[in-house]
């Protein structure tokens, strides 16, 4: 947020002296919304990534033997998964969208950005999941992440290129994207740090995968975030009730 600030500093010089500081308190608000809404996108959609990798993890241990004695619900779920793999993929990734709107909308209702801006946040966040799943098949890690990247893929062109799309659009749609690119890269850098700290205190084990690491770290930033949002308004409150009282 200190790096955004200052981002938005040097950005308001552009504005008159005069209402300069006006411009660059809402442009900073924007920048750090957005800056939410990418950490809230990347924890869900990186959610999904990870419910896959156990998922498939224990459907493994079950098929060479190494898991036993199951229950019947147990029996169940390992069906599923292989008559309907697919299915269930399909409805972890609808799961992750339903959960990144109740996030964004009651438990860190981001009200200062609008919906194309949410959006184009949200695709960037599945970038990102696209970025950190090629860089973990090119580290070795031994999961295999090829159907979760089709569906984010799949889900990439489908925002960019839809039935009804002109070229226009899909330019407007670039330009979103390339505007937004710095914050993307702020979080791909900030994820990277703390997923490095984490597996360098041995906090994270490599035998849980490195992608069970990433979403600790998604899960640590979106609680940071809840205390951020939540504290700011009660200081703003108090802050407000406080001036009140003075005049």
């Amino acid at each position: 947020m200190g790096i955004i600030y200052l981002f938005s500093k040097a950005y308001g010089k552009k504005y008159d002296a005069r209402c300069r500081e006006e411009y660059t308190k809402e442009d900073f608000e924007v920048r750090v919304e957005k800056f939410f809404e990418m950490i809230i996108s990347g924890t869900c959609v990186m959610s999904f990534s990870c419910a896959y990798v156990i998922i498939n993890h224990v459907y493994e241990l079950v098929e060479t033997g190494k898991a036993v004695n199951l229950t019947q619900l147990e029996n169940f779920l390992v069906t599923t998964w292989a008559d309907g793999k697919d299915f269930v993929l399909l409805f972890l990734i609808c799961f992750s969208c339903v959960l990144n709107s109740v996030l964004d909308t009651f438990i860190i209702p981001l009200k200062v950005i609008n919906k194309d801006e949410k959006a184009t946040m949200r695709m960037l966040g599945m970038f990102f999941a696209i970025i950190s799943l090629i860089y973990l098949n090119t580290i070795g890690d031994e999961s295999q992440y090829g159907p979760v990247m089709m569906y984010y893929l799949g889900l990439m062109i489908g925002r960019f290129v839809y039935f009804d799309a002109s070229f226009k659009d899909f330019i407007d749609n670039m330009k979103k994207v390339f505007a937004n690119s710095p914050i993307l890269l702020m979080y791909v850098l900030y994820t990277f740090i703390l997923v490095f700290i984490g597996f360098k205190a041995e906090y994270f084990l490599e035998r849980n995968y490195y992608i069970v690491g990433v979403f600790h770290s998604e899960l640590f930033m979106l609680f940071v975030v809840f205390l951020v949002f939540w504290g700011g308004r009660l200081l703003f409150k108090q802050s407000k009730k406080s001036s009140k009282s003075t005049n």
